[in-house]
């Protein structure tokens, strides 16, 4: 194997790469992207679960060391997705519009990812709030506190500053990705997506999927949340994910590499 072939993937490689992705994402089937992106929802659920059990076992003097901890298990979720498989509408966020900037990707089949991925993910994440969350009681009895806490937080952040976190929150999910996609090794992979997911998770971020868990997970425990603002919180943290994954990862790195593209996309 020659010395090219050991390196991981420079910047505009990595660029390559991702517009390539975008264009075959927009040609899977309907029934494909469902299924994968209920898994996707499903893995954020996962993850959040694994959260609450460790940030719940500790004592509240250890406040930082809890949630240190409780953000260096949540990545378990996109690992399995990216490495299992799945769907997640975040990452999607900045992979499509990369499609669509460079013309390889129209505008309808774009809506078309953003909305089946979204509502995929969201009855993945919802029906691991209710089943393993409620029903099992994995969000409830001692992690009860935390899930009220969590969930009474990301609703009573006004539409602005849910806004200006979920940008910062895609911004740090989609460099995860970004990083998975320069490594050639499943070991580099995961390591290289797993601080930015984890500290998104440690800062406390909004995301649009893992709030699809969180909060109806609050309500199914009995935090003074409505479903009514749960999905008013949807609307800002979608549209700073949108931006987060779009602005921040996508166009600006496609802007600062396209001249080292193989193709001239005449941007």
């Amino acid at each position: 194997m020659s010395q090219n072939q050991n390196r991981d993937f420079f910047p505009h490689e990595i660029l390559q790469d991702a517009i390539g992705k975008s264009f075959a994402k927009s040609n899977s089937s309907l029934k494909m992207l469902a299924i994968l992106s209920f898994l996707g929802g499903g893995y954020v659920g996962f993850g959040y679960l694994a959260y609450l059990r460790v940030v719940s076992g500790i004592p509240a003097e250890w406040g930082g060391l809890a949630a240190l901890l409780g953000a260096a298990v949540f990545p378990i979720c996109l690992i399995c997705i990216l490495i299992g498989g799945g769907e997640l509408a975040t990452g999607n966020m900045m992979i499509m519009s990369l499609g669509w900037m460079t013309r390889r990707v129209n505008i309808g089949k774009l809506a078309k990812n953003w909305v089946v991925v979204s509502l995929g993910n969201l009855a993945g994440a919802v029906a691991m709030a209710y089943f393993l969350g409620h029903y099992v009681g994995l969000s409830e009895g001692a992690a009860a506190a935390k899930t009220i806490a969590i969930a009474k937080a990301k609703v009573d952040m006004d539409f602005g500053r849910a806004f200006i976190s979920a940008i910062a929150c895609n911004w740090m999910v989609c460099m995860g990705i970004w990083f998975y996609f320069g490594s050639k090794f499943t070991s580099g992979r995961i390591l290289a997506m797993w601080f930015p997911v984890m500290i998104f998770v440690l800062i406390g971020f909004q995301h649009f999927v893992a709030n699809m868990f969180i909060i109806p997970a609050g309500i199914w425990v009995g935090a003074p949340v409505t479903w009514g603002q749960f999905f008013a919180n949807m609307v800002p943290v979608f549209l700073g994910n949108v931006v987060g994954g779009f602005l921040f990862v996508g166009a600006s790195y496609l802007y600062a590499y396209k001249h080292l593209l193989k193709e001239d996309f005449s941007i």
